[in-house]
């Protein structure tokens, strides 16, 4: 994953509108209180998803993996008026600063935030489409995310995938040590739907992975 050192992404954070005040204050909390904090999108990869919320205007967001809700704010700058964005997060202890800053971002009506395993709360979300999903949990599960939402994603939605380099250790060149099986969670799955005729995929090489599917 590229980082702050790496001086292509610091040339990229340079060119890449700024991140909103709230946003930087929420990315240095993360680094403070957290000893994960590169599991959040972060400026580039937010601005990002910002964009791409903006041109959709979606009235329906799932998001999978809230974490510290980094990503929950950036979708949110693109919902429509009458827009709800449902996040998942599994950590109970991550609930009230998700909480207070979703408050301070004053998008408390337009968010759902759900605490529990994804594979449990989805099947109470059965009655929505989506027209953005979000995939950023454990990467074991990516598949069955991706299967469990995919029916529910309109034709001409956008499913987003987060984490598919996974290092670089998806590359054929990487030897996969035995016990690693995330690293072949994240390749199996990034074939899968290479192979799937039901979207259309596009692999972003930005941080750490992203896979742009489009819902055919």
């Amino acid at each position: 994953m590229s980082t702050s050192q790496d001086p292509i992404q610091t040339y990229a954070e340079q060119h890449t509108a700024p991140e909103s005040p709230l946003l930087a204050q929420l990315t240095r909390e993360t680094h403070l209180q957290t000893m994960t904090a590169r599991m959040s999108s972060g400026h580039v990869q937010g601005r990002l998803l910002s964009m791409l919320s903006h041109l959709m205007r979606p009235r329906r967001v799932l998001e999978i993996g809230t974490f510290c809700g980094y990503a929950t704010l950036c979708l949110a700058e693109g919902l429509a008026p009458d827009g709800c964005l449902h996040t998942i997060e599994i950590d109970p202890e991550k609930e009230a600063r998700i909480r207070r800053y979703v408050a301070a971002a004053g998008i408390t009506e337009q968010v759902r935030l759900h605490i529990g395993a994804a594979l449990d709360v989805m099947p109470l979300l059965v009655d929505e489409e989506w027209d953005l999903v979000f995939i950023d949990a454990d990467k074991r599960n990516n598949d069955a995310y991706f299967e469990a939402v995919i029916r529910q994603v309109r034709p001409g939605g956008l499913l987003i995938v987060d984490n598919v380099l996974w290092s670089g250790k998806v590359l054929p060149t990487h030897e996969v040590r035995s016990g690693d099986k995330d690293t072949s969670h994240v390749r199996d799955f990034n074939d899968k739907v290479a192979q799937d005729a039901r979207v259309e995929p596009v692999f972003l090489p930005l941080r750490d992975g992203l896979l742009l599917v489009r819902k055919k």
